[in-house]
């Protein structure tokens, strides 16, 4: 069975940066629409980026600029690059794929059915 792994998370200081790794074997190989999402303490599950299969990418407001989302159809592996993180990017993230509605489900964040374990990052000020 396909399964989305995250990994990448950790501990930095406000201002650092950080790559999150997404291994989607089956999923980015086939077409699927992908996402990245985080909650943190206390919050609700929220996207933060997303790349449809025709190359359109969405950011959530509060990260563009900051954060980038990509792909290696060769390694099967989506990425979110983190720079000048702050504190309130403090979550765990989570890799997110979907085969159908992608301009939809990119654009709004919703509708995503298969989703990894998650990896935790912790920005301190």
């Amino acid at each position: 069975q396909d399964q989305l792994m995250e990994s990448g998370g950790g501990s930095v200081q406000s201002g650092g940066s950080l790559r999150l790794s997404c291994a989607a074997s089956g999923y980015i190989d086939s077409g699927y629409c992908m996402g990245w999402f985080r909650q943190g303490p206390g919050k609700e599950r929220e996207g933060v980026a997303a790349l449809d299969t025709d190359g359109s990418i969405y950011y959530a407001d509060s990260v563009k600029g900051r954060f980038t989302i990509s792909k290696d159809n060769s390694k099967s592996t989506l990425y979110l690059q983190m720079s000048d993180l702050k504190p309130e990017d403090t979550a765990m993230y989570y890799c997110a794929a979907e085969s159908v509605g992608h301009a939809v489900v990119a654009r709004t964040f919703s509708g995503f059915a298969s989703w990894g374990q998650g990896t935790q990052v912790t920005v301190s000020s």
